[in-house]
């Protein structure tokens, strides 16, 4: 199991990243499932915009984009998190900047455990799920 953190082509760099790769370990096992590789890549909104297009032929703006690179229980996959929008929505959201990056970390984790938000009905799962687990960082 690793769990690696990526930068590309930006200056931020995240604090804390023990205490955080330890929190993802804790969501993925109590979510059921088990930690396999998993990265996570930070970027800005032209490489994630581009990702996007690449490889879910959406032309547009994204704050995270998951790959799942494993069908069973086994956390297995790649994160890619636009630095940019998450700045832009902790400004809209009223949150803090590193705790928006957390709970963009969380959401693609949560994804990777197979919850999904296409729908209202589970984005109100998905979301009470990012909740719990933004509270257990506290």
């Amino acid at each position: 199991m690793k769990i690696k953190l990526y930068y590309e082509s930006i200056k931020f760099r995240l604090k804390d990243w023990k205490k955080i790769r330890n929190l993802i370990v804790k969501v993925i096992s109590e979510e059921g499932k088990f930690s396999g590789d998993l990265n996570f890549i930070l970027a800005d909104d032209k490489f994630i915009r581009e990702i996007n297009k690449k490889f879910l032929n959406h032309d547009a703006n994204t704050d995270v984009i998951s790959f799942n690179y494993d069908n069973e229980d086994n956390v297995n996959g790649e994160i890619y998190i636009s630095i940019e929008s998450v700045k832009r929505n902790a400004n809209n959201y009223k949150v803090s900047y590193k705790s928006e990056v957390l709970r963009v970390m969380i959401h693609g984790v949560l994804h990777l455990c197979g919850y999904v938000d296409e729908y209202e009905e589970e984005k109100i799962i998905i979301h009470a799920r990012e909740d719990y687990w933004m509270n257990q960082m506290t």
